[in-house]
């Protein structure tokens, strides 16, 4: 395995500065590389939070992911470039289409069609490649274009674990397999991660189950246990599956929400 293993950790809990800086040097006492901030208006403001947390942390820096669509590029633009230079260079942007038809009528904003959205993430990752090249981009999405997007462009691409609609016996695979193909020669250059959704909690082996309410979050608990996204039996056992994701479809980059962060530092134990 050519790509070192990195581990992020997603946040989403800010109650007060000081519960925020503590629960920062907490994850990296478990091994986590970066630190991820999601972009829901439920969710603390991810810039800011991650520019808090540079100051008490050696970790990478990422939101996972902004929602385009929340987002003028050279407003944008200007941000990432000052919090780039401002975290000493360990900034990570994340970027998807947004999804949240319920968000973007929040923040009185129209919800464009999905390909509308794809065709405003398209123009700003263009505009980030022109005016903050030095910064890596991460792309999320499981719809085609994205992914066709992000395997022409991006240095880091996130995965949910299976291509929108696939029906393939292995989704890793048909999902790898499509970015290889449209990555071409630059396929061993991206860097592929995953988001952990469910992992055991306890001596049982039995993953516990991440539950996010509303956001079109369709699967059933059946369809969530047989998914790629969960890890079970003891950390041994999850390293060993890790592992197998590394060698066969060369993911490398594995990230956990806040819920499973403890639980999970015992697998990154295993591996590091």
């Amino acid at each position: 395995m050519a790509r070192r293993f990195r581990f992020g950790v997603a946040l989403s809990t800010l109650k007060s500065r000081r519960q925020w800086r503590d629960t920062v040097r907490r994850v990296e006492d478990f091994g986590y590389d970066v630190l991820h901030l999601p972009d829901h208006l439920m969710t603390p403001a991810p810039l800011p939070a991650l520019l808090a947390a540079a100051d008490v942390t050696t970790m990478r820096l990422s939101p996972f992911v902004l929602n385009a669509g929340f987002y003028r590029p050279a407003l944008l633009a200007r941000d990432v470039a000052a919090i780039d230079l401002l975290t000493d260079h360990r900034f990570e942007l994340g970027l998807g289409a947004g999804y949240v038809k319920e968000e973007f009528e929040a923040a009185g904003l129209a919800f464009p069609s999905a390909r509308e959205r794809v065709d405003h993430l398209t123009h700003m990752v263009g505009y980030f490649r022109e005016h903050v090249p030095n910064v890596p981009i991460m792309i999320a999405g499981s719809g085609d274009r994205v992914l066709t997007l992000a395997a022409r462009h991006a240095n880091i691409i996130g995965l949910s674990g299976g291509r929108a609609n696939s029906m393939a016996a292995d989704p890793l695979a048909d999902l790898v397999g499509f970015i290889r193909e449209k990555a071409g020669e630059r396929f061993d250059d991206i860097e592929l991660n995953l988001m952990i959704t469910a992992l055991p909690h306890d001596d049982s082996g039995a993953p516990k189950v991440l539950r996010t309410s509303g956001f079109g979050q369709s699967l059933s608990e059946e369809q969530i246990l047989a998914s790629p996204t969960t890890l079970a039996g003891p950390p041994r056992a999850m390293a060993d599956t890790l592992l197998r994701y590394a060698e066969d479809y060369k993911i490398t980059y594995i990230s956990v929400p806040q819920l499973h962060a403890e639980a999970f530092g015992r697998v990154i134990g295993e591996l590091r």
